[in-house]
């Protein structure tokens, strides 16, 4: 029973059922409900109607099909893509989850907005599997867009309370991954973002800008932690192991660990190439403490890490330096990233209508004082 209870995400249960989730033999079978997932997918032919509508094409019966014309129908094959891209994060398959949602837009005005729960949802699985692959120029830009509408619509989902403890922890858990994300591929956040990180993850950021110096790694395996979802293992044994540092959970943080230590060199060498437009190899590897040979080695994984990191991402200006080496001679390119204050105004506007609007309405709502005697 202890097994099922971890399984089933620490939720209590009665010992009925239990007994029936432990003679129901497809009670936990993957396979079944990927399979309902996808036959519902390809019977509303849902993803030959995102083509059509990303190409701006009308949605037509000969497009859509018999059954995917019908809203219904339609909007049940958008909402399993977001469950096919749910579950193969959980599985750790995000190659698979990513190409789910390929034609997937993801904008205020796409069919997941219809439904913000799933916005949210989508925003936060699809920025986690980007991330897992290393584009962590993607993560940003999703968590930065849905952080920013979570912001902006938070007082629809407190007057829901169903949805809110789900909302903020979502929220909590996109502002660590983040946090990760923007050390590893340094970009320049919207200031409200950065203030939710500080107010949030505070302590662990301080830490997380030392981590490198004082060999201190254990504040990313704590990030990690409170930002990845509790995975799966698509074969369920007897005896499932807990959620924690073993189990699936176990085997994503080790893939996860790995990258941290490929990087750990990277912000070091970061810091001193800001210092200089040209510095020859031989100076730098004195200042590592290293030979030049891997100096040399270092420096082609940090242009590795960095073409890899900047994904499919239309901002050049993904990070904050460049540079090329000409024999015995690194040259840094001059890539300070220009601040915007202009978004700072334009969310500070933004956020004056909203309490205008909350204003207003109260006050319509207020009822009317009662006439005087």
């Amino acid at each position: 029973s202890s097994g099922i209870n971890a399984e089933y995400g620490g939720t209590k249960m009665s010992e009925d059922e239990k007994v029936m989730l432990q003679d129901e033999e497809n009670a936990w079978k993957v396979t079944a409900v990927l399979n309902i997932l996808m036959q519902l997918t390809e019977k509303s032919n849902i993803n030959d109607q995102l083509r059509a509508i990303e190409a701006g094409e009308p949605i037509t019966e000969e497009v859509a099909g018999e059954f995917g014309i019908k809203p219904v129908y339609s909007m049940t094959g958008f909402f399993s893509l977001v469950g096919l891209l749910r579950l193969y994060c959980l599985l750790g398959d995000y190659h698979m989850a990513l190409s789910c949602i390929k034609h997937v837009q993801f904008k205020d005005k796409d069919m997941m907005a219809l439904v913000p729960a799933c916005q949210i949802t989508a925003n936060y699985y699809a920025g986690f599997a980007y991330f897992m692959i290393r584009k962590y120029a993607n993560t940003i830009q999703l968590y930065q867009h849905i952080l920013g509408y979570m912001q902006r619509t938070k007082q629809f989902f407190q007057n829901r309370s169903f949805q809110a403890e789900d909302i903020n922890k979502k929220n909590d858990q996109m502002l660590a991954l983040l946090a990760i994300a923007n050390t590893f591929c340094p970009l320049r956040l919207d200031e409200s973002v950065n203030i939710q990180i500080k107010e949030k993850q505070e302590e662990k950021v301080t830490r997380l800008q030392h981590a490198h110096e004082r060999g201190d790694m254990t504040v990313y395996d704590d990030l990690f932690f409170s930002g990845c979802p509790k995975f799966l293992s698509p074969v369920v044994s007897e005896n499932p192991t807990p959620f924690g540092t073993s189990g699936p959970r176990g085997l994503q943080l080790q893939v996860f660990k790995a990258e941290v230590e490929q990087q750990r060199l990277i912000p070091t060498l970061r810091s001193f190439l800001k210092l200089y437009t040209s510095i020859p190899i031989s100076k730098l590897a004195k200042f590592l403490d290293m030979n030049e040979n891997e100096v040399r080695c270092c420096l082609m994984a940090f242009k590795h890490k960095k073409e890899i990191a900047k994904g499919d991402s239309v901002d050049q200006t993904t990070l904050d330096i460049d540079f090329y080496v000409d024999k015995d001679m690194i040259h840094i390119s001059d890539t300070k990233i220009a601040r915007h204050y202009g978004d700072y105004y334009v969310q500070q506007v933004l956020k004056l209508k909203e309490s205008n609007k909350l204003i207003l309405g109260s006050a319509l709502t207020r009822p009317a004082a009662p006439p005087s005697a």
